[in-house]
């Protein structure tokens, strides 16, 4: 028996953003304490090549765990083969009022409307400064995921992702520009073509302008919905190969709730994660990687709960795989797992 199967009823005991803080705060510990020095060695598996990157496994943490990437070193203990920190924004901001964080535990499924919250970017900067998990320099892969305040109007969205951009830059493997989430206003309309090309094609220029001035390439990620028609999948796989993005995160939470009808907390408002969304994920990766043609990599999330799940991700086409509803249900030891399947 693993110790997150004796900690995981007492977790479930609190609301779903109690137990996440108590979680957080209990990793913090650990890694201070030196406890997490006992947790079994990293999980041995075939690095990948994806980005221009050598990440030493496919099985990356997903945004939105550690938003302000205040406990990096003590999910880096737990195995991960990269770890996405975020989303931050220009500024700080509180979220959506609580509760904003439900277990649908019947589907093993989540749903969240947190909106964003974090303590700014100039936080998380200083956080990632203070990791002894220092990015690819260590052989060791971090990525940042980076959105605009709520109260940015959409017209000046650009300028909350560039702010971003320039200040974590130099501290990132992988910049991710999430423009998926439901739970700020009007974000996801960014994904429609006219409003992507002049996004992408800004963020492009700021990458070539950062990369000549610090002499160092960041790759560029797009994170999407799973709620796309896949005309919508097409056109966003056009764009990213046009304007010659690095890669594509398939995908974040659904508003669908097909899947959770009846259960309780279902109508709760919000992104629907965890195996309920893992059907919708898979299709948009297996579209996205008819379209793209092998053009740029595709990492898949979503739904990951096994070795087999991960498997189906990468058989759609994914390079490389997330997890993070999983670790709510199954716990750490999930990342070895799937390191076992793999290979």
């Amino acid at each position: 028996m693993n110790i997150y199967s004796l900690a995981k009823p007492l977790l479930f005991q609190f609301d779903a953003e109690t137990a996440h803080d108590i979680t957080l705060k209990g990793l913090k510990l650990a890694e201070q304490s030196g406890a997490l020095s006992l947790y079994p060695a990293p999980p041995i598996c075939q690095p990948r090549q994806v980005m221009g990157l050598t990440f030493p496994n496919p099985v990356g943490l997903a945004a939105g765990l550690d938003k302000n990437g205040a406990v990096i070193d003590g999910l880096a203990a737990l195995g991960f083969g990269f770890i996405e920190v975020g989303t931050v924004t220009p500024r700080p901001q509180p979220g959506n009022p609580k509760p904003r964080l439900f277990r649908v535990k019947e589907a093993l499924g989540v749903i969240n409307r947190f909106g964003f919250n974090n303590l700014g970017v100039d936080n998380l900067v200083e956080n990632v400064k203070a990791a002894k998990y220092k990015g690819e320099t260590a052989n060791q892969i971090l990525g940042i995921n980076i959105g605009k305040n709520f109260d940015t109007p959409m017209e000046q969205a650009v300028d909350d992702y560039l702010i971003c951009m320039q200040k974590v830059y130099v501290h990132a493997s992988y910049i991710t520009v999430n423009i998926s989430s439901p739970n700020t206003k009007n974000l996801r309309a960014l994904q429609e073509k006219e409003a992507l090309s002049a996004l992408l094609s800004t963020l492009k220029l700021e990458q070539t302008k950062l990369a000549n001035q610090h002499g160092r390439y960041v790759p560029i990620t797009l994170k999407i919905a799973p709620d796309l028609a896949r005309e919508q999948v097409n056109e966003i796989a056009d764009l990213l190969v046009e304007h010659q993005i690095d890669g594509v995160i398939a995908t974040n939470t659904t508003l669908s709730r097909d899947m959770v009808q009846g259960l309780e907390y279902a109508n709760e408002t919000g992104g629907l994660s965890g195996a309920p969304v893992r059907e919708k994920s898979t299709l948009v990766i297996q579209l996205l990687s008819q379209r793209l043609q092998g053009a740029l990599p595709i990492i898949g999330v979503g739904g990951i709960f096994s070795g087999a799940d991960a498997v189906e991700k990468i058989a759609a086409g994914a390079d490389l795989v997330q997890v993070y509803s999983g670790l709510i249900y199954k716990g750490p030891t999930l990342v070895h797992d799937i390191c076992r399947t793999l290979g």
